[in-house]
């Protein structure tokens, strides 16, 4: 018996509102519980392969573990920024503006932001770390 098809005018509208509060993601122990409901409710005279939820199962266990290696190596990365920020501090930077105009100052400190490192000097100019900086 197929039941896709019934009340498909409304579950069409359901699925957009529930996209956009729903998040995107299932975490492990969601994915165990569809599994169970799953295997609950299957069709005992077509059951699906054993292989295939294996298979689900190890592709989440790597993606779990990606995931884990992603927030210690994010934990890393900013640990070093803040020790080479840390370094910064009270040395000289000079570099040429946008307007050609060259620009040298004491790095008073030094902040940590999505796309680098901003050094403020003394002279109160923010100047983004990266190209173009002759740090001494």
């Amino acid at each position: 018996m197929n039941v896709d098809g019934v009340g498909s005018a409304n579950s069409a509208a359901n699925k957009k509102s529930e996209s956009s509060s729903a998040p995107a993601t299932v975490d492990y122990n969601q994915f165990l519980q569809l599994l169970v409901a799953q295997l609950k409710n299957q069709d005992p005279t077509s059951p699906t392969d054993t292989s295939q939820y294996v298979g689900q199962l190890a592709q989440l266990s790597a993606t779990e573990q990606a995931i884990q290696t992603n927030a210690k190596l994010d934990t890393l990365l900013s640990s070093s920024a803040l020790a080479q920020a840390e370094s910064l501090v009270g040395r000289t930077v000079s570099f040429t503006s946008s307007e050609g105009e060259a620009i040298k100052g004491k790095i008073m400190s030094v902040r940590i932001i999505q796309g680098g490192a901003v050094a403020t000097l003394e002279n109160g100019v923010d100047v983004q770390l990266g190209p173009g900086l002759t740090i001494s």
